[in-house]
């Protein structure tokens, strides 16, 4: 029974931390694999969240071949929570391979911003923003669609 209850605080938890149309983002800071930086500001247009690696995988399809900086000039980033790979696994594989991409990935090591946005397994959830102010979501389970989507986005 006590089970239960924990299961079901942790879905109303998550379910009061999620973000509706029309609100504002909290703010938050993250490193990238670089070790650089990044403060959510009102020009970020496009969030790609990925809570796991088959959504990093989607990621990695529908951009690969594309020039460095090409999410950056649609005002997109990609954020990757990467709070349940092993901390070995994470410093001396992942992020290392993942300095070879041609885009930036925000890495949210302890789960403190990716929950925040509801992403279901194996997906990409894009959040379209507009002066930090969450205006609509959807979701992709394909790397084509996904491809497609950011070449709509505006440059």
């Amino acid at each position: 029974m006590k089970v239960c209850w924990v299961l079901l605080l942790g879905l109303l938890s998550s379910l009061v931390m999620a973000v509706e149309p029309g609100e504002r983002l909290a703010p938050w800071t993250l490193l990238d694999q670089f070790e650089q930086s990044y403060t959510l500001d009102d020009q970020l247009q496009v969030l790609l969240v990925a809570r796991d690696m088959e959504g990093a995988e989607l990621v990695k399809a529908a951009l690969q071949g594309k020039p460095k900086g090409y999410l950056e000039q649609r005002h997109a980033l990609f954020l990757a929570d990467i709070s349940r790979m092993p901390g070995p696994i994470a410093s001396l594989f992942a992020v290392p391979a993942m300095r070879d991409y041609s885009y930036r990935v925000l890495l949210d090591r302890q789960a403190r911003v990716a929950p925040r946005y509801p992403a279901e397994a194996a997906t990409v959830l894009w959040l379209d923003l507009r002066a930090g102010r969450l205006l609509a979501q959807r979701s992709f389970t394909d790397a084509s669609a996904l491809a497609a989507a950011l070449e709509q986005a505006a440059p």
